[in-house]
């Protein structure tokens, strides 16, 4: 049996995912992290993107979130995430991520202050991280 760590992944809605997992991966602010069972105690910002929990003791496809922001903190016995946002994987809408980014792209060839280059900067970033969350469950067969 392999070691564990209980993972929960929170938004302002709702508890996401709560369960046990062998393997976590997330966007954090420096760059993606990996945490194991007995990791060291870490507490950081992450930014939009995909967060995988490998489950523990399953042969379950990995769980694959989507994050646009938040906090992760990381104990030696649990992993919590505090999202801005969170939405399963499989519950993003391909559609009006695609044309997220589309409006997004337009508004930044548009903008006509710094603010709007910003704010369309950001959705821009959210809208891809959506994309490459549903092409990693794309490539797994999802």
């Amino acid at each position: 049996m392999a070691m564990t760590i209980h993972v929960d992944v929170v938004s302002a809605e709702s508890l996401i995912f709560s369960g046990v997992a062998e393997f976590f991966t997330a966007p954090a602010e420096g760059g993606e992290v990996g945490i194991y069972p007995r990791h060291a105690p870490l507490l950081t910002r992450i930014r939009p993107g995909a967060v995988r929990i490998k489950l523990a003791n399953t042969h379950e496809p990995d769980v694959i979130l989507y994050v646009s922001g938040g906090l992760l903190e990381v104990q030696p016995h649990s992993i919590t995430v505090l999202a801005d946002t969170a939405i399963r994987g499989t519950d993003i809408d391909e559609a009006k991520a695609r044309e997220a980014k589309a409006k997004a792209e337009e508004a930044l060839k548009n903008r006509k202050t710094q603010m709007d280059f910003a704010m369309a900067q950001a959705e821009l970033v959210e809208a891809v991280a959506k994309l490459a969350v549903i092409e990693k469950l794309k490539k797994r067969g999802h």
